[in-house]
């Protein structure tokens, strides 16, 4: 199978692992194979022997004394070191995989994230990859060791009786018929349910993000009737999972079943016949328990491998997911910028099928310029800034850094050149100062309070419980906007990057907070290329240029009191906001 195939190139670097826990697990499994031979042996030899009634306890003691040292001193270290290492092996393999995974997610592009929720992505790093340990446990050792076993037991019982071997393992070839036949569609049925339960986790995800929503609207019997369908369509996908499942079990457990019945029947035929002893009967029906117990186990095995599979489908499918972005062969390490940014007649749509968002657009914005974007919602304003870190790739036409094509360049090395202010920025939860470090993990904790200081933050900073050591909680709850926006633009002052996008910065915020932001952005766009997203007119009349785009057109260009001169498109839009305050 393909899916197995590729799985084990993150198995391959534990092999050796692997192959030191078969050999400790084969002794392991090992040892009671021995049991059998000894109730043989008491019951023909010492029980039924000519040796007097001293020796024959004699014996029996020493025996036994035997069986105490191999079963109590030998074999715990040998099960102990079987189970750790056999978990540490499951554990590194899991780990190198989710390693993998992030770094792949990491590289997928807006795109992806855009027609994906969060809660799949997860579901498949974290259920989904667990599922595969498995198959690294069960599949390469435990099924391993139970089929070494069986053999071992078979080939002891050959030794003793070939024809009573035959009978016990008549059932064998049904039972692989029934195994072939029942696990076929487990494999289906598996997916089938991991991709349900994805769904709720993506589904609480969302909704556990969204529980000011929630409670703000009142609407928690909605929501809760909501979740209940999700929840009811996953029980459905478990219980048709687990009805197939206990048909296969029921069915093949039957089987396994009936051979000791076999055995007992043929064997006692034999005893009485004279031509089979007590304790060979005896050993018979001991090593039946050992030859069938590992089968059920391999039918367990059966179904806890077809989940694993069933989960490295679903993992793989997100390694294959292709990059949007990617870096051509000869890309070169973006260095030394001026910041001269030219849109080379720039067009873009989002997916193949859908209306061009920008149509033709050209535009020279000259190093050290502060360009302001503006124009109705929707006019494609957001997504022409987001083409200048390559978030997305341009539909037709090039847009052109000092000259050179921004797809000739490493994108990493590309994006450190970009310092970005969203309306709605991110922060993890994790102290004031390791957000501000996000711009420059190397920064030292001088340069974070310099940076603070810069974006008006480090007094509001100081008076939180710990300072910069303070927690803010997931996505920077416990601050206000305009708090979280003094964070955001820190981590900028500390990046210190050549080209600056503002993207909607200061809207929704207090006059207070859009006072002491627009403070901070005054001073960290100066000998930068600045662009500024704005909704607010009022906050970007300062620019040195101001470019109206509408339709995902250019459609003015110029300083504030040049387009205020024109009464064009700019004019009307400053008209209306100045009489709605």
């Amino acid at each position: 199978m393909g899916v197995i195939k590729r799985y084990m190139q993150f198995v391959k670097p534990y092999r050796w692992q692997i192959a030191g826990t078969l050999l400790i697990g084969i002794v392991k499994f090992g040892i009671p194979l021995l049991l059998p031979i000894l109730i043989k042996y008491v019951i023909d030899d010492i029980i039924g022997g000519s040796m007097s009634a001293a020796d024959k306890k004699e014996q029996l003691y020493w025996l036994i004394g035997l069986m105490l040292i191999l079963f109590v001193i030998v074999r715990y270290p040998v099960e102990y070191y079987r189970q750790y290492f056999a978990q540490w092996t499951g554990s590194k393999i899991l780990y190198d995989i989710r390693d993998r995974l992030f770094a792949h997610i990491q590289q997928l592009s807006f795109k992806y994230y855009a027609n994906t929720r969060a809660g799949e992505v997860i579901s498949r790093v974290i259920n989904d990859v667990e599922q595969t340990k498995n198959f690294v446990i069960t599949g390469l050792m435990n099924v391993w060791l139970d089929a070494a076993t069986i053999v071992i037991a078979a080939a002891i019982m050959m030794t003793m009786d070939v024809k009573l071997t035959l009978v016990a393992l008549v059932v064998f070839p049904f039972y692989a018929l029934s195994v072939k036949y029942f696990f076929g569609n487990l494999r289906r049925l598996t997916r089938v349910r991991s991709q349900a339960l994805a769904e709720v986790q993506s589904h609480l995800h969302e909704r556990v993000q969204g529980m000011p929503v929630i409670k703000s609207f009142a609407i928690e019997p909605v929501e809760q009737e909501r979740f209940r369908t999700h929840n009811k369509n996953f029980l459905q996908k478990a219980l048709d999972q687990t009805a197939w499942n206990a048909k296969a079990f029921a069915v093949v457990n039957t089987m396994t079943d009936i051979a000791p019945l076999l055995v007992i029947g043929y064997a006692g035929i034999q005893v009485i016949d004279g031509n089979l002893t007590v304790g060979t009967m005896a050993a018979f029906i001991a090593y039946i328990d050992r030859l069938y117990n590992p089968l059920r186990r391999l039918v367990n095995s059966s179904t806890t491998l077809t989940q694993a599979v069933a989960s490295m489908d679903r993992v793989f499918e997100l390694l294959d997911e292709k990059y949007d972005i990617t870096d051509k062969p000869e890309a070169v390490e973006c260095r030394d910028v001026k910041g001269d940014i030219i849109f080379d007649h720039v067009h873009f749509r989002y997916d193949e099928g859908e209306e061009r968002v920008l149509k033709d657009v050209d535009l020279h914005v000259k190093a050290g310029e502060t360009v302001a974007l503006v124009g109705m919602s929707g006019g494609g304003k957001s997504s022409l800034v987001s083409l200048i870190p390559r978030f997305y790739d341009v539909t037709d036409g090039r847009i052109l850094l000092d000259g050179t094509d921004i797809r000739d360049f490493n994108v990493r090395s590309l994006r450190d050149k970009i310092g970005m202010v969203l309306q709605d920025n991110i922060l993890f939860s994790d102290s004031v100062r390791e957000n501000i470090l996000l711009g420059r993990p190397g920064g030292t904790d001088e340069e974070v309070i310099e940076a603070a200081k810069a974006a008006n933050a480090h007094d509001f900073i100081m008076a939180l419980p710990n300072g910069y050591e303070t927690k803010v909680g997931e996505r920077g709850v416990k601050l206000s906007g305009g708090q979280k926006q003094r964070v955001a633009i820190a981590r900028v002052f500390l990046k210190n990057p050549p080209i600056l996008i503002l993207d909607e910065a200061t809207s929704a915020l207090d006059l207070e907070s859009e006072h002491l932001i627009q403070e901070a952005i005054e001073a960290l766009a100066k000998t930068r290329t600045t662009f500024i997203v704005a909704h607010r007119l009022s906050t970007i009349t300062h620019a040195d240029r101001i470019v109206l785009i509408e339709h995902g057109k250019v459609v003015e260009d110029g300083s504030h009191e040049e387009l205020m001169k024109k009464q064009g498109g700019y004019w009307k839009l400053f008209q209306v906001q100045q009489l709605d305050q």
